[in-house]
């Protein structure tokens, strides 16, 4: 896990979330819970798919998550969506996942990939269409 020869750069554009890691995340081995990077993914691809839809979404299916490698304490995580596919109320969001490692200044790896599909809903939660661009 030390050898990080996978090394990436950030993508240029701006990332839909940036959070830094904290010990709270953690799990018993002191990496950072799955879970809490899941979290992060579902809001940054809530993020990309309000944009889109012009308002309120909700989650609705999970089709792909992928843990390239682990998250640690004093990581700065960014998550970047891209709308990928739209359906008639639908959006699927494509989310990477990268951490800029503090414990080796410079680092950068991937290390989450998802696809996230959420849905266009009004005000009182009914599914609506998604508007024309």
């Amino acid at each position: 896990m030390k050898n990080e020869s996978d090394q990436v750069p950030l993508p240029s554009r701006q990332p839909s979330l940036r959070v830094l890691a904290m010990p709270a995340d953690t799990n018993p081995a002191g990496d950072i819970f799955g879970g809490w990077i899941m979290s992060q993914v579902d809001m940054a691809g809530a993020v990309e798919a309000g944009k889109r839809a012009k308002g309120r979404v909700v989650t609705v299916a999970v089709t792909e998550f992928l843990f390239k490698k682990p998250v640690f304490v004093g990581d700065l995580v960014s998550c970047y969506g891209e709308v990928v596919k739209i359906g008639k109320t639908s959006i699927t969001v494509d989310v990477a996942v990268y951490a800029e490692r503090k414990r080796q200044y410079g680092s950068t790896v991937k290390v989450t990939e998802a696809k996230v599909v959420y849905v266009a809903v009004d005000a009182d939660g009914n599914p609506r269409p998604v508007p024309a661009e």
